[in-house]
């Protein structure tokens, strides 16, 4: 991504009020391999913002669903200018590990799947939905985690696939990426 596309993004940013108290929260949201994570590394950097990486906290590969309520709570907690906190997942033993903090602040990011679910859409300022064609996300997804991610690749996909049609995800977006 270029910088005058994200110089674009910080300008609808800029133009949109804080909806979670204090903090604007901007979701990136998408399937798996799109460019989420790049995409959100270049943001932050370019608006100096903070980031919760929703892979952080998803309770393991069959988590998705319990994740927007989970990241929910915390945004209820910083808007109401409060410390959020969410277990961080523990893939090695497949468990809850220990906290993760959000505090307020002036721009937060939110990336990943689920991130502009309709809960947290009330604390979101914006919601952007990257995406690609699938071969290209697929492949990006198995080079990126090799063979930790290959036998779940079709499992996770489903509950991609049922989420975004419950959510309407794309639908609901404000900004649309293609990479």
């Amino acid at each position: 991504m270029t910088s005058h596309r994200y110089d674009q993004i910080l300008q609808v940013i800029g133009d949109r009020q804080p909806a979670c108290g204090s903090t604007t929260v901007v979701a990136v949201d998408g399937p798996s391999g799109a460019g989420k994570t790049s995409f959100v590394a270049g943001l932050a950097e370019a608006a100096r913002a903070r980031v919760l990486h929703l892979e952080d906290v998803y309770p393991g590969w069959d988590g998705l669903a319990a994740t927007p309520p989970l990241i929910a709570g915390v945004l209820e907690t910083v808007a109401a200018d409060g410390i959020g906190t969410v277990p961080r997942w523990d893939w090695e033993h497949h468990r809850p590990g220990r906290l993760l903090r959000v505090l307020p602040t002036r721009l937060l990011i939110l990336d990943g799947v689920g991130s502009g679910a309709a809960i947290l859409r009330p604390y979101l300022s914006l919601l952007i939905w990257v995406d690609a064609p699938t071969a290209v996300r697929k492949e990006r997804a198995l080079a990126r985690d090799g063979g930790t991610y290959a036998p779940f690749w079709d499992m996770w996909a489903a509950q991609e696939a049922e989420h975004f049609t419950q959510e309407a995800t794309r639908q609901h977006a404000d900004v649309v990426v293609t990479t």
